[in-house]
């Protein structure tokens, strides 16, 4: 037994010893210590067997293309070997990280979003006028708004100017000026 792990005390019932007031079982909690001598002592000492709790592992972290190599390796009759083939070569590490993901599970990567918007001409700096784009809720059409500083959050429904880089390439916006957004 390791030191690093979690160990508690199990009877046949299926309750655990609960030293919090004093030794008793209980059946929802019990008294979970680091100590492999202490554990043993107490399993002998009160009728009991040690078990080894098992930390769950930590999600991997994927873009939405290797989400998609996950999953479908789940419907392959050898899992590895797709995900081997699927795999990016030139991405150092990109295996391993999906072979993890696979066996421990994944979330995806939260997207980039950016604020979109083109810097208008003025003879001086108080002049300076931008047009940021936006997006329809009604008919997905980028409109413009003319205004001396750039819109976010705190101005208005920031969701509206938000764009992805997809997005950004679906409408053409390639050649303005963007700012990350949180």
């Amino acid at each position: 037994m390791s030191e690093e792990k979690l160990y508690m005390v199990e009877n046949d019932e299926g309750k655990y010893l609960d030293m919090n007031m004093g030794p008793g079982w209980n059946i929802d909690s019990g008294t979970a210590i680091t100590n492999t001598y202490e554990v043993l002592v107490w399993a002998n000492n009160h009728g009991g067997h040690v078990i080894t709790l098992i930390k769950e592992p930590e999600k991997v972290v994927l873009s939405k293309e290797q989400a998609k190599i996950v999953k479908n390796a789940h419907d392959e009759d050898f899992p590895a070997t797709y995900i081997s083939d699927s795999a990016n070569l030139s991405a150092i590490g990109e295996e391993e990280l999906l072979m993890k993901a696979y066996v421990n599970g994944y979330t995806m990567a939260k997207e980039k979003k950016y604020l979109v918007y083109k810097k208008l001409g003025g003879k001086h700096t108080a002049d300076v006028q931008y047009a940021q784009a936006y997006l329809t809720s009604v008919h997905s059409k980028i409109l413009w708004i003319l205004t001396s500083w750039i819109l976010t959050g705190e101005d208005t429904d920031e969701s509206f100017f938000q764009f992805t880089e997809s997005e950004i390439e679906h409408y053409g916006l390639q050649d303005c000026e963007r700012v990350e957004s949180d």
